[in-house]
């Protein structure tokens, strides 16, 4: 039986507007069995404070940010399932939200999938980068029903 694990953890101080556990599980499933038979994958969900002072310390960027990746590495010769964690900050993707005229469930399930993908391997750091990464993005919102969140 396929298994992605979910270790959802609220570190936000309003629990308002979050979608649920089974609402996170559901988009992570959709996304991740296509690369995994199991696999397990932290979502922490942060404040403002929690998202800048991680952004700093690893990214060197003094502000913060809608969601951070660290992939799990692992020594060669040992076999884990683990993908790694997702950090989300609560306000800033309700900010963009708004700002970017979205629903609030869509955006929550887009930035969850790009922080995947970035634990997966994908990044936008050149055109062609950003486009197989965009491009696998839109095809996971609309197979979840979301529209193109460019």
């Amino acid at each position: 039986m396929q298994s992605i694990i979910l270790d959802l953890q609220l570190a936000c101080s309003n629990y308002n507007n979050l979608p649920n556990k089974s609402t996170f599980q559901h988009w992570l499933v959709i996304l991740l069995s296509q690369f995994y038979y199991t696999t397990e994958i932290t979502i922490r969900i942060v404040d403002i404070i929690e998202s800048q002072n991680l952004n700093l310390i690893y990214r060197g960027i003094n502000k913060p940010t809608n969601v951070l990746s660290f992939p799990f590495k692992t020594l060669d010769n040992i076999s884990l399932s683990l993908l790694g964690d997702l950090i989300i900050c609560k306000e800033i993707v309700e900010k963009e939200a708004i700002e970017q005229y979205k629903t609030l469930n869509s955006h929550w399930a887009h930035i969850v999938i790009h922080g995947c993908l970035h634990l997966l391997g994908y990044n936008h750091e050149n055109n062609f980068k950003a486009k197989k990464m965009e491009t696998i993005e839109i095809k996971i919102m609309k197979k979840l029903g979301y529209p193109n969140p460019y």
